[in-house]
């Protein structure tokens, strides 16, 4: 008996030593991982802080002349002050690199088609998208159209950036992203920045993706419902559309393949005079609506000489400003949005490729030979074909030769000089000069608002913008035929001008800018026109106006598209109650306590803009795929066109064939409102807006998980919309917001040596750096910084660096 319990110990032991054991095995295990992830934690920290800029002493700069004075303010704005031009161009592209020397090499990459040699072959059909569209050559094109004096400047930005990378090259500080992706950049060139202006030209777009997307149109619904959806009815829609249909191609490669900008890309800007303002001195503001990202693609800089101080924001990797004010004037753009892109349908000759009819003749087209190179892989090949028209596009993602093919012309790729227009804007002190500036600014087209210190008040929309010998721009056109030609563009002369008007104030806001009886043809496709009528309505409602004021309505969330089309879309369901689930008349009930305002914690502003979103989705699938559609750039501003025509009793086929604008309206609202029990549950009055609506300002490399958790600041929730003064477009599965006013600025007159801005995130592309998404809470809730161009207000707080000879 007495053996018993020693057996029993025995056994226990035996049972307990094996989990002891693997007890011992993990615990060293992730000891061992601890300790690693501890190392390489402590490795990663020292690379990301030993490749943070210095911003306080004295650097050796090659190739400067005299001394530069850099003063980085409280939110890292850096001020320069210089003895000369040469030094101070240089020294901007010193200290630019300093602070985004990743992220301009990935925008050269971008706009060149040069991402595969440093991500592998997933960028490869980027790539070949950019060769085929030719940014690069474009920029090439244009160098011999600059000045001597402007391609001085180019070079001295040029030898500051490249002294900036030699330094970090042999101090091995270069940023952490070019460590993680295991290479080296190349030294910057002056032809890179011209590249970088390329791609703002593209990202701003000419609205070849409609063109497109009515060409598909053609080939797989009815002529019916292909003419519903065109901005209006085309003079010559029967032609057109049998030209589109006796020469069918498969654009699927190109639909799914295509990089396409942001059809919301846009913005706000306004300018009051005096007249209205409570100081007595003209207002200007102004908000880009582009993509949201880590870094921002705007960098704030305040660049000074003994006869220049300016400041703004630029395109990092330009040298200049290029939105800002100097001592005399301030100016503010949004995109007119022409159409300056024009597809034509090419035959090609079945003998050979590369020739293509024209008036009943086969013409040689241009072929270019590019090589991609690729990382881990051998190099690809691609040929480019350039007709009298220009690249043919339709063939990048599938390399196939057919009889039909769609070509672009576009005034961007054409030599043009819009960055010798950023340096002649540095320098103007009045209207007349600031509008002689703008003969050099060809694309894009943009629409420039302008005060100055005298008063006045000013707006143009400049740029090139084609007049065709027949056609609208809605559709591609036969390029065989030579009738659909461009014959010149509008005469500079006669671009929309205007100057000191009556009402006291100029808003634009990518809404139509001109009436009916102008005599030149700018666009099919405007915003919907929600922004210009706020800006306008609240402008129009005050005399006394200030900064304050101004600031204010650039964060105004009202939803005047929830004004117009809520009581039509809820009225429509009052007629179906049968049809109405308890949660669907729980969510009608914060509709109808709403204000219309997508502010943060309002359910209504989550219910109704899934509704929206939706509303095309009811509309449009199966027939159009979510590739067809992402090529409507003009889907939201059609939308609400079929909605109000179907309420006024003329619904279109598409309306008609989902059963009425009832039935639509209703399976749409069902859908919202089961999205959003999905998201945050049944309770709707605990639905926010907030919860859903959040910008996550994704970095690069966040696509690499979980890279995201190192470089992606905190998500952060945004009120507005898409169609708000507030602009914040979101992705309408995640709701992530990705587009919007990065940049945000207001100029008051009453004091130029100071304006009112924010740059979300941030102004610093390195992660450990204090200004890396330090502006994130001032951007998501209508936050602003002061920037001086007061040697007397920066000096004081700011940090110091002198860069020397």
């Amino acid at each position: 008996m007495a053996l018993q319990p020693a057996v029993h110990q025995t056994k226990s032991l035996r049972r307990w030593w094996p989990k002891r054991r693997l007890w011992k095995i993990v615990t060293s295990v992730v000891l061992v991982l601890v300790l690693l992830l501890i190392t390489a934690s402590g490795t990663g920290y020292y690379l990301i802080h030993k490749s943070l800029p210095v911003v306080d002493g004295t650097l050796n700069v090659s190739g400067l002349q005299q001394s530069v004075a850099v003063w980085r303010d409280d939110h890292g704005v850096p001020h320069i002050e210089a003895q000369n031009e040469h030094d101070l161009y240089l020294a901007q592209g010193y200290v630019t690199a300093q602070d985004r020397l990743f992220q301009m090499d990935l925008s050269r990459r971008q706009a060149s088609g040069e991402l595969s040699e440093v991500v592998g072959d997933k960028a490869l059909s980027r790539d070949k998208f950019f060769r085929t569209f030719g940014l690069r050559r474009a920029a090439e094109a244009s160098w011999n159209s600059y000045s001597q004096d402007a391609k001085q400047v180019l070079e001295w930005y040029a030898q500051g950036v490249n002294a900036y990378l030699h330094q970090a090259v042999q101090d091995n500080t270069l940023p952490i992203e070019f460590t993680l992706l295991g290479y080296q950049p190349r030294e910057w060139q002056p032809v890179d920045s011209l590249t970088i202006g390329k791609y703002m030209a593209f990202d701003l777009g000419g609205h070849w993706e409609e063109q497109a997307f009515h060409y598909d149109l053609a080939q797989h619904v009815s002529e019916d419902q292909a003419l519903d959806l065109f901005p209006s009815y085309p003079v010559d829609a029967p032609t057109i559309i049998q030209a589109m249909k006796d020469n069918p191609l498969d654009v699927g490669p190109l639909l799914a393949e295509a990089v396409k900008p942001n059809p919301f890309n846009g913005s706000n800007n306004w300018v009051v005079a005096g007249s209205k303002t409570q100081s007595g001195k003209p207002l200007l503001a102004n908000d880009p609506h582009l993509s949201l990202a880590t870094p921002s693609i705007w960098y704030e800089t305040n660049l000074k000489t003994s006869s220049l101080n300016v400041s703004g924001v630029i395109f990092a990797g330009i040298p200049g400003i290029i939105l800002g004010h100097n001592d005399h004037i301030a100016w503010g753009v949004t995109n007119v949005g022409p159409d300056v892109q024009d597809l034509y349908i090419e035959k090609r000759n079945p003998a050979n490729p590369n020739e293509f009819q024209y008036q009943g003749k086969w013409e040689p087209a241009q072929v270019i030979h590019e090589e991609i190179k690729v990382k881990d892989a051998a190099p690809v090949s691609c040929d480019v074909r350039i007709t009298r028209h220009g690249p043919i596009i339709s063939e990048f993602a599938n390399d196939k030769s057919t009889d039909t093919a769609l070509s672009m012309q576009w005034t961007a790729l054409q030599p043009s000089t819009e960055l010798e227009a950023v340096q002649r804007f540095a320098k103007a002190q009045n209207w007349d000069e600031f509008k002689q500036a703008l003969t050099y600014f060809q694309t894009p087209a943009q629409n420039f608002v302008f005060a100055a210190e005298d008063g006045t008040i000013a707006y143009r929309a400049n740029g090139l913008i084609p007049i065709r010998t027949k056609g609208d721009a809605s559709t591609p056109v036969p390029g065989w035929t030579g009738e659909y030609e461009w014959k010149g563009y509008i005469p500079w002369e006669e671009l929309p001008t205007t100057v000191n008007p009556p009402s006291g104030f100029i808003a634009t806001a990518n809404n139509k800018v001109v009436g009916d009886d102008y005599p030149y043809h700018l666009s099919n496709v405007w915003a919907q026109p929600y922004r210009e009528k706020e800006i306008s309505q609240t402008l129009a409602g005050k005399n006394d106006l200030t900064a304050t004021d101004m600031q204010k309505l650039q964060f105004d969330p009202t939803n005047l598209q929830a004004k117009e089309f809520l009581p039509i879309l809820t009225g429509l369901l009052q007629g179906q109650q049968d049809k109405l689930r308890d949660i669907d008349l729980a969510a009608l009930k914060e509709l109808s306590d709403w204000d219309c305002r997508d502010t943060l914690d309002s359910s209504g502003a989550l219910v109704f803009n899934l509704w929206e979103s939706e509303l095309p989705n009811v509309l449009f699938k199966p027939e159009l795929s979510d590739e067809t559609l992402s090529l409507f750039e003009d889907k939201a501003g059609t939308v609400d066109h079929l909605i109000r025509n179907a309420a006024s009793g003329n619904p279109g086929p598409w309306v008609q064939e989902r059963g009425g604008l009832a039935a639509v309206a209703l399976t749409a609202f069902q859908r919202a409102v089961d999205h959003a029990v999905e998201l945050q549950g049944k309770d709707a009055s605990k639905w926010k807006w907030g919860e859903f609506h959040q910008v996550p300002f994704h970095h690069p490399l966040a696509a690499v998980k979980p890279l995201d958790l190192l470089f992606d600041p905190s998500k952060s929730p945004v009120p507005g919309s898409k169609v708000t003064v507030e602009a914040a477009g979101w992705d309408a599965k995640t709701g992530e917001v990705n587009h919007g006013g990065a940049w945000r600025t207001v100029v008051d007159f009453s004091d130029l040596s100071q304006t009112y801005n924010v740059v979300g995130p941030g102004q610093s592309g390195h992660l450990l750096s204090p200004w890396y998404d330090d502006q994130v809470k001032d951007w998501t809730t209508g936050g602003y910084h002061v920037t001086s161009t007061d040697p007397q207000v920066y000096q004081v707080k700011g940090h110091q660096l002198t860069l020397t000879p």
